[in-house]
């Protein structure tokens, strides 16, 4: 049997991260239980919605989550943490922007890409350019918070 998984992101700006991740995978920002969001921004809906239970939670004890609008692709939770990334992931996203394209066309719509990140705030770190048989080519970034991951 096969099992679902969640993925976890330490970090500092959980609503900032999950905006930027939101965007980068086509993902929606989940409301509380119960609550229609209309044009009403998540992040705000859940502030009344823990207001109203009586919650009070500070900056440490915020969190965030992101969900794949079909219900096909993992949940990607945020959750603060008080320490700094300081070495790259042990582990990393593999973003597909460019199935089905090869070469030069591949690679276009991978720096298109890029560029459409980079201005919701991730970091361009690096390119590898094809090198068939083996190597189709991608794009190496990091997010807001510094988390390495590839366009490919």
């Amino acid at each position: 049997m096969s099992r679902r998984v969640q993925v976890t992101f330490d970090c500092h700006d959980p609503v900032k991260t999950a905006r930027f991740w939101a965007s980068a995978l086509g993902y929606i920002i989940p409301g509380p239980p119960g609550v229609e969001l209309g044009d009403d921004d998540p992040f705000d809906a859940w502030k009344a919605f823990i207001a109203e239970l009586g919650i009070e939670l500070g900056p440490e004890n915020m969190r965030a989550a992101i969900e794949d609008p079909e219900g096909i692709g993992p949940r990607l939770f945020f959750q603060t943490v008080p320490e700094d990334k300081t070495v790259k992931n042990r582990i990393h996203l593999d973003v597909r922007s460019a199935p089905g394209l090869e070469g030069e066309e591949r690679m276009e719509a991978l720096e298109a890409e890029c560029v459409r990140l980079s201005e919701l705030g991730g970091h361009r770190l690096r390119r590898v350019d094809p090198d068939p048989p083996m190597e189709q080519g991608f794009i190496i970034m990091a997010d807001p918070e510094g988390n390495e991951f590839c366009l490919d």
